[in-house]
Order: C-alpha cells, then structure tokens, then sequence
C-alpha cells in the first residue's frame, strides 16, 4: 500500500481486519519492519488520541518518529499557488513539502476542513500536495472530508463487541457550539457502507451529507426511530454540507443529545464516539459512563488500526 486516505486504499478489508487482530494480539511481532525507518508526523491541527497512538503504532513497528506542529515552532505555511507572498507567511507548502519527504520515510498528515471554500476542502487541498510532492508514503491522521484510521478503529471496536453477523449501526448527529466538519461522518458512513451491517443515518433536516459517503445507507429523520434495535449507537457532531450553509451551525437542538431515554429504545445498544465529546451536549452522563460505553475501547484501537496501516505502508516500501 503506498497511501492510505479511506476504506478503499486498504485493499480486502476482511484481510485488513484479521492482520489487525493478528497485531492486537502481539504489538511486537513486526519490530524489525521498521528499523531505521522514519515517521514524520505533521499536524496543521490539534490531537490528543491520533498523535499518541501513531506515534505508539510506529514505535511497536521499530520505527523512529518525528513530531511537526505547523502552527507551533515551524514558519507559517502558505498554500494558494500564484500568491505575492508578502504577508505572514514567509515558506509555501510546495518547498515545504519535498524537503519533509527528504528527513522521512512515511509522512502522516492532518489537516482539518476550513470551511472557506467547499471546493478546496473536498479537493482534500492539503493532503494531496503531500501525496503529489513529497515523493514518500502518505497517510490521512484526519482530513478535510475522512477520518480514516479513526473510522478503521471504529470498525475493529464493533467487530470486537458484535453479538451477531449483521448488527444495526446508528450514525447519529447530536448538537455542539461549534461548526465542526464532516471528516467523521463522511469516512465512518464510508466504511460502514463497506461492511454488510444494517447502517442507519439520523439528523435533523439541513444536516444531508454528501451523497457519495452517505451510499446505501438509510436516512432516517427521526432519531428515536431510527433507534429502534439498534447494537451500536455512534454519536457525532458536523457542520452543514449543503449549499448555502457549508460549514455553518443551523441547529442546536438539545432534543437531539443522546441520552437514558433513547439508548432504551435500543436492543441494548453500545455507546460510541470519537471523542473528544460535549458531555451533555452530544451525550449525558450516565450514557457515557455506563457499562455500555466503548469509548475508551474504541479510543484504545486507534493505535491498533494506525500500526495495521503502518505495517501495510512499510511492507510495500
């Protein structure tokens, strides 16, 4: 595999899952795969859980990792091409870019939706300019419209908690203060989309994904139908995707948060989520604390699904 920025890139993804399962069980096996090989790992924005379990992830493969916050200790990037560059942005990405990929042997990159021009964001502006001119493997640690290893991680933690061969899975939107992207939604839709489970989208009117992710997915407008039998409830938070409110909070509707009284309408559902969450704003209390929370299991396989993609990326090299 040379570059991974969704569910497709992985190739068989029952294949995919067993090698995960395969590293779940021995995180050491493969030390030698990446011994005297690099990690540079750029982030453009915050993380807590993507930068320590990569980071983790290459270490188990033997790898040696680099750490690069852009918008801490590095010049100011800029990115439009035909640009005067007389402001505060004194490097551009396109000398940027090659001279990373001359200190690495694998970059991961994340790079969240601006929501200044619907356009660049699904264009996935910055991440292709790494995959174009870095001259090195590169994979997505979340951007402009996937989470990629988030959703991979997602589909471990469900294949580990399953009772039965086809479960129902709820993506549900909740409320949040703040225009968040799509990134989550869109790669979780996507790799659900790849599974034969029964996939289920909810949210408010206005808050339509884009149609290539959302798939065959049923679109249920009403939450607590759409909970009903559920096995795994996943919560999220996004933005507006339609024209003309992309990127913008049209609802804040707190009837939407995921709470004692939903999850009842489930077949004893499990309770997912990215994290970071808005306690009683995306979800209560006692939902998240609740024995059928598997967020921090969920959170525990981000390191898994980041070392399964490492090993592909370093056996192709």
């Amino acid at each position: 595999m040379r570059h991974f920025t969704c569910v497709h890139d992985l190739g068989d993804l029952r294949q995919a899952l067993a090698e995960a399962f395969e590293i779940k069980k021995d995180r050491f096996r493969f030390t030698e795969l990446g011994r005297n090989k690099t990690l540079l790992m750029i982030f453009f924005n915050s993380s807590l859980r993507t930068r320590l379990s990569t980071q983790k992830a290459a270490m188990n493969l033997g790898m040696n990792t680099i750490v690069l916050d852009v918008n801490q200790g590095a010049w100011k990037l800029e990115t439009e091409r035909g640009v005067i560059m007389d402001g505060d942005k004194p490097e551009h990405l396109l000398e940027a870019v090659p001279v990373m990929g001359c200190y690495c042997d694998v970059i991961g990159v994340r790079s969240f939706a601006r929501f200044e021009n619907k356009e660049d964001d699904y264009n996935e502006k910055i991440l292709s300019q790494f995959i174009r001119h870095s001259g090195r493997p590169v994979f997505s640690m979340e951007a402009a419209t996937r989470h990629p290893l988030q959703s991979f991680a997602d589909l471990i933690t469900i294949e580990e908690y399953k009772k039965k061969e086809r479960p129902k899975v709820v993506l549900t939107w909740a409320p949040h203060p703040r225009a968040l992207p799509q990134a989550v939604p869109n790669s979780f839709a996507e790799w659900m989309n790849a599974t034969d489970y029964e996939f289920v989208i909810t949210h408010p009117e206005g808050y339509e994904l884009d149609p290539k992710f959302v798939g065959n997915a049923r679109v249920e407008y009403d939450q607590k139908k759409a909970f009903e039998g559920a096995d795994f409830i996943y919560a999220k938070n996004w933005a507006a995707y339609t024209d003309p409110n992309y990127g913008k909070v049209i609802n804040t509707d707190r009837s939407w948060t995921v709470d004692t009284e939903k999850m009842a309408l489930t077949d004893n559902a499990y309770f997912m989520h990215c994290l970071p969450v808005r306690r009683n704003m995306i979800v209560s209390d006692d939902v998240i604390e609740s024995p059928r929370s598997i967020v921090i299991p969920e959170a525990a396989n981000r390191e898994i699904s980041a070392q399964t993609v490492l090993k592909k990326i370093l056996s192709d090299l």
